[in-house]
């Protein structure tokens, strides 16, 4: 059976055009940092600051000021990019999370956001943490982002959902599929609307390798045929 459900937000659940990672390449470059786009690639589903710092340490070592610095750069541009073209959901998002309700389990939302840039984009979305999902976990709330278990944990820990091995966990990263591998989940699900190509994800941990989430059914399905 799936108990909890761990989706992942940008490119997994939401379409926002890749604008999280044009503006931390642009926050990173003003400050200094020769970064290129294939560089901030590697960092797809990571914490940012984390990510901010290794990009910033490309052209020098950065100290916490300029990671500050820089993360409120990010933060700006990101929201300015959500002014110009606001975020929607996926395709086939809102019957996945119907069909997961269906099936009994919880939602929760994961994230590498901060919480100010996801309460930001779930506004954009009218997203409500208790409504349209049960809980939403981003990297203020833990110790450690992806590849750490810990987002999903604490998911886990909100929902009440105690045997790792009844989640299932749903993302468009290399780094999404680390974690919820990490965390023991039953089902991790790699999703290719993210831009990730699937020979990439392929080489991750995972059990299931979708499209898009629109096709979470089917994995339902097959965790349902196993649990009767």
């Amino acid at each position: 059976m799936i108990a909890l459900a761990a989706l992942d937000i940008a490119g997994t659940t939401v379409e926002e055009g890749g604008a999280v990672y044009r503006a931390l390449h642009d926050a990173v470059r003003r400050h200094g940092s020769a970064a290129e786009m294939a560089d901030v690639a590697h960092w797809m589903g990571a914490d940012k600051r984390t990510a901010i710092r290794s990009l910033l340490g490309i052209g020098g070592v950065p100290d916490d000021d300029a990671v500050e610095e820089a993360f409120g750069d990010f933060e700006r541009l990101l929201r300015a990019a959500y002014d110009d073209t606001p975020p929607v959901a996926m395709p086939g998002v809102l019957d996945a999370f119907a069909a997961l309700r269906a099936h009994g389990a919880r939602i929760a939302l994961t994230t590498g956001f901060s919480a100010e840039v996801t309460g930001l984009l779930l506004d954009r979305l009218g997203w409500r943490e208790g409504d349209t999902v049960d809980t939403v976990v981003c990297t203020d709330d833990v110790p450690a982002g992806r590849p750490a278990p810990y987002m999903v944990h604490r998911a886990m820990e909100r929902t009440g959902v105690w045997r790792a091995a009844d989640v299932l966990t749903v993302g468009d990263t290399v780094l999404d599929l680390e974690a919820g591998t990490n965390a023991g989940a039953g089902f991790v699900v790699g999703v290719l609307s993210g831009g990730v190509p699937r020979t990439t994800l392929a080489a991750a941990p995972h059990t299931h390798l979708l499209d898009s989430v629109a096709e979470l059914a089917g994995v339902l399905a097959e965790a349902h045929r196993d649990a009767a």
